[in-house]
């Protein structure tokens, strides 16, 4: 029959099927009873003769089947195993659903976390080129990664041939006029190529030109997308006019695209040249700049970093009392941007990795006890003629819907997943991590899903095919589908079992060590009383207020003012606030010791008298500033415990002095106090050496303001800020928060809490699914041993016997996954280890108290099957066997 004529029969069949079939029934009849006839006319008898007929005709529905397939289309029997395929998962909705919810719940899961990952490690940073890129910093013995000082990063422009360019950049802020007063504004300093370097196009205006950053340079300023947006309503009017920073008047030049963006400087509204040295700058000691290069083609990272270190050897030499001890950094820009949260985000695609892990054991063993269910089914429908084929066809029909299933809801679950982790970023932090608005279902991600449907769809539809064998089953129907059946699934069971207890503990232990973590992080000594402790942020204009005698009658001002509010204790003023960062720094030199050149580098804080007694930080030794500590006296400090321990370990400091590294006299300051350690730097940071210097000597513009209260210390901050208006209505203030929210906000804590939460979230899932997992294994067995224990109880068995063999097998299972699982916790907690603070991964306790919860939770599991199996009649059991 050629093509064309089975296609028209086929097409013709489809609109008479009931006919085709009532035909075909007719002559398959037809030719049984011609056999039988031929049979009877050959002496047999009429019911031997039927006999014969039928067993030479064959397996009627076979034959039926057979030639269906023929003369139909396929997917008209496709049609048919999906009907059945629906009607079975109807009937058996219980088990569609659970799988399906499960299918859901680690597929979008592990889709969510992994759009996070793909965001920030996967996808390129939005550059041109962004592999060229590297981070150009100096090092010492003390610090990894330093700033640069702004005559090194000229040399180091100057003298290198590895980078096509080499741009620096520093944080800075400004106070920007409006028409409602003042209003201090984060922004960059960088040189005239840093946007070019980078590859970015302006989206309006023109970027910087080469020389606009040289000293005594225009006034110009690019803005960011969002602050044109913000503070201009996107007005293109706006090029080209002047804005007012600081008093002074800047033009504004060019728009950033709304697509840029740099972590470094993640909160920068305008970015400015680099024009005039500041005081800083102007002393080579002094570092306070990054730089940023693009290799030249065929240079690699490394012939570049040999380069650098070389150029700083030769300036080592050339300025020792500068640079002594300074060595050259060089690494991919995408280091520096994506490097503390990649820790982080590996540690969550793990957990939620083994949480897929737990749904796919928990989904395949689903389908194994669907399986054994169905033993009688398969069996009856391969001996009436259905081919093994037909069978395997069924079973990936019905694998196929319940995958699509699964993974259509786990697409929903991951972009509910993605907006919930989104919101759950503090947008302090959120700032600093600006790969979060590429997070999304992108292709990577689409393929990650589609990845993890296929294997899904695989398991779904290999799993029951694999485990029933049909001859098996032809011989598992004879034995009313036990025993073999069962062994099987006992083996299986519990080996998947053991796996997902193992899988639990791994994420148990993960959270456990992380909450443990986070407990130590947020109950750190921080050597001050944080209750009862409101601070906020504030900028003098630099116009208003030019002279150091200026500014120090402002503070004494706001001091007095602050203090007479109502529930106020105590005032105090500083450079930076404590728990901020080890980033101001001094390098100095003890006067009356040997001095080789060495690095001796101290955290530097500015403070008013009354800021150490308003912290609650306890005086060990001498005596704290008073207010005529300022400029008309000489210069003296109060140290931190550490700053003592080292550099003057067994000797009394006070009346001691340090000086810088020429030992300029301007520079030497006299030891009067020694406190007890402020922890300055970040909660996780190490303790540094400390030097308090009297604000009133030599006071800045920008400072901080911490407010001792008698009672609510979040009630009075809109005070504090109300006050400092009335003072001077150009006074900016930002930054308003209570000293215990300032701790709980840290970068540190938040992404400890946020680890915890998703770590301890997988760990909760796995918990109750490996629970679940190991009460299905055992009910499951106690079902299959129904007949087994009606015998040993019809020989007398005590219900306690029935106990202790049914938790007996539990208790194995638990300590098997238990065992397995803490022995790879500890692996998995010393490759997280960068998360740990305060805790060790082999922790006692905590690996204990996983072990003791597991095991409790997987004990209570297993008691009600062993409680059914106790509770069995001996008589009914064997009756119903």
């Amino acid at each position: 029959m050629n093509p064309f004529t089975l296609f028209a029969n086929k097409l013709s069949i489809l609109f008479r099927r009931t006919r085709f079939r009532s035909e075909l029934d007719e002559e398959m009849a037809f030719h049984r009873d011609q056999a039988e006839k031929d049979f009877i006319a050959t002496g047999m008898p009429p019911q031997q003769a039927h006999t014969a007929a039928a067993r030479q005709f064959g397996n009627a529905t076979y034959l039926r089947e057979q030639s269906h397939n023929l003369v139909t289309f396929r997917w008209e029997t496709v049609a048919q195993d999906l009907r059945f395929a629906l009607r079975q998962l109807r009937h058996n909705f219980g088990f569609a659903l659970t799988a399906v919810f499960i299918l859901a719940l680690g597929m979008g899961v592990s889709v969510a976390i992994f759009s996070f990952v793909d965001a920030a490690l996967i996808q390129p940073l939005p550059y041109i080129a962004p592999n060229r890129l590297m981070d150009v910093a100096e090092n010492s013995s003390m610090f990894p990664r330093s700033n640069l000082s702004r005559a090194d990063y000229e040399d180091w422009n100057r003298l290198n041939h590895s980078f096509s360019s080499l741009e620096a950049y520093g944080g800075t802020g400004y106070l920007l006029r409006t028409a409602s007063g003042s209003e201090p504004v984060p922004a960059a300093r960088v040189t005239s190529g840093f946007f070019r370097t980078l590859g970015v196009k302006l989206e309006l205006g023109r970027d910087f030109r080469t020389g606009e950053d040289n000293p005594g340079g225009a006034k110009i300023v690019i803005l960011t997308h969002g602050a044109w947006l913000r503070r201009f309503g996107g007005s293109t009017d706006i090029i080209g006019h002047s804005i007012t920073l600081d008093g002074a008047a800047y033009t504004v030049v060019g728009i950033l695209p709304r697509t840029f963006e740099f972590a470094p400087r993640a909160a920068a509204e305008f970015y400015v040249p680099l024009l005039d040295k500041n005081g800083c700058e102007q002393r080579r000691s002094c570092h306070n700049l990054f730089g940023v290069g693009r290799l030249r083609d065929g240079v690699t990272p490394q012939a570049a970093f040999q380069e650098m270190r070389a150029i700083a050897a030769q300036l080592e030499i050339q300025f020792p009392g500068s640079n002594k001890g300074q060595g050259a950094v060089v690494q991919p820009l995408s280091k520096i941007i994506i490097g503390p949260v990649r820790p982080v985000l590996l540690t969550l695609l793990a957990a939620s990795g083994l949480l897929l892990l737990i749904a796919s054991v928990n989904v395949a063993s689903l389908l194994l006890v669907r399986s054994e269910s169905r033993r009688r089914e398969v069996a009856i429908r391969g001996a009436l003629g259905a081919t093994s084929a037909r069978l395997s066809r069924q079973f990936v029909t019905e694998g196929l819907l319940l995958a699509s299933a699964g993974c259509l809801a786990g697409l929903l679950v991951s972009n509910w997943a993605i907006a919930i982790l989104k919101s759950l970023v503090p947008k302090s932090m959120a700032d600093n991590l600006p790969f979060l608005s590429r997070v999304g279902f992108q292709t990577h991600a689409a393929l990650f899903a589609a990845s993890i449907a296929i294997l899904t769809t695989g398991l779904m539809a290999l799993t029951p095919i694999l485990r029933l064998s049909f001859q098996d089953i032809r011989e598992g129907l004879g034995e009313g589908g036990r025993s073999a059946a069962g062994r099987f699934w006992q083996r299986m069971g519990a080996n998947l079992v053991v796996l997902e207890l193992a899988v639990a503990v791994i994420l148990l232990v993960g959270a456990g060590l992380l909450g443990k973590s986070f407990y130590r992080l947020l109950h750190v000594n921080l050597g001050i009383d944080p209750t009862h402790l409101a601070t906020l942020q504030m900028a003098a204009p630099e116009n208003s207020y030019p002279k150091p005698e200026q500014k120090v009658a402002l503070f004494r001002e706001i001091t007095r003012r602050l203090s007479a509010l109502p529930g106020v204790e105590s005032v105090g003023i500083t450079s930076d606030l404590p728990i901020q960062c080890n980033c101001d720094t001094d390098w100095i030199r003890i006067v009356g010791k040997p001095f080789h050149g060495e690095h001796n580098e101290v955290d530097e804080r500015d403070v008013s008298p009354a800021y150490l007694p308003t912290l609650k930080a306890r005086l060990i030794r001498g005596r704290l500033f008073a207010e005529d500590d300022d400029s008309s006296r000489s210069q003296k400090i109060v140290i931190n415990e550490a700053l003592a321990q080292k550099y003057f370990p067994g000797e009394d400091p006070i009346g001691k002095k340090v000086a810088n590294g020429d030992l300029d006299p301007k520079s030497v300051r006299e030891i009067i106090g020694v406190v007890a350690n402020v922890r300055e730097g970040g909660l996780d940071d190490d303790l540094w050496p400390t030097e308090y210097q009297a604000m009133y000597y030599s006071p800045g513009t920008f400072v901080a303001i911490a407010v001792r209260t008698a009672g609510d210390e979040k009630a009075v901050l809109p005070e504090l800020i109300k006050t400092l208006h009335q003072l001077d209505p150009n006074l900016g203030t930002y930054g308003e928060i209570t000293m215990t929210d300032q701790i709980n906000s840290t970068q540190s804590a938040l992404i400890h809490r946020f680890s915890t939460w998703l770590v301890g979230g997988f760990a909760i899932i796995a918990l109750v699914l490996g629970v679940v997992g190991l009460y299905g294994v055992i009910a499951y067995s106690v079902s299959q041993r129904t007949r087994e224990i009606g015998v040993r109880m019809a020989l007398g068995a005590q219900r306690s016997t029935v106990y202790k063999m049914v938790m007996r097998q539990a208790g194995w299972l638990t300590l098997a996954g238990i065992g397995i699982g803490l022995g790879c916790a500890v692996g998995a907690s010393m490759a997280m280890g960068k998360l740990l603070f305060g805790v060790q991964a082999w922790d006692a306790a905590t690996l204990a108290a996983v072990a003791v919860v597991l095991g409790t939770a997987s004990l209570a599991a297993s008691f009600l099957p062993a409680h059914r199996a106790a509770s069995v009649n001996p008589t009914e059991a064997l009756r119903a066997e």
